[in-house]
């Protein structure tokens, strides 16, 4: 089975930075993970997609220049860099993986596969 844990959110000032985590396990990075978030009130947003190890990457226009994707292969965790963060960076977010093959993508629906969840508070 593929699970996903995230972790790594807190409360940060703004202009503060934070590393989120994804531990892996029963998936390979080769398919493709993204990061989404949900702030009170708002509908999910896609904020960062990797494809194949990296050799394809998405950053949305609100996060692109601040945050950014690694990859620890040792643990099996893939991590979003957040810097420079904002108050409106304020939400849950959460790391999702594809179906083993299925290409890239950014899209919500297309991902079955979800965490539980990490909260980011900047202020």
């Amino acid at each position: 089975d593929v699970q996903l844990v995230e972790s790594g959110g807190g409360s940060v000032q703004a202009g503060g930075s934070l590393r989120l985590s994804c531990e892996v396990s029963g998936y390979s990075y080769s398919y493709c993970m993204g990061w989404f978030r949900q702030a009170p009130g708002k509908e999910r947003e896609g904020i960062a997609a990797i494809y194949a190890g990296g050799s394809r990457t998405y950053y949305g226009d609100s996060v692109k220049g601040r945050f950014n994707f690694t990859l620890n292969n040792t643990n099996n965790t893939l991590y979003l860099q957040m810097n420079a963060l904002e108050p409106e960076d304020t939400a849950m977010y959460y790391c999702a993986a594809r179906v083993a093959g299925s290409g890239f993508s950014t899209k919500e629906a297309d991902f079955p596969y979800w965490g539980q969840g990490t909260q980011v508070t900047v202020s």
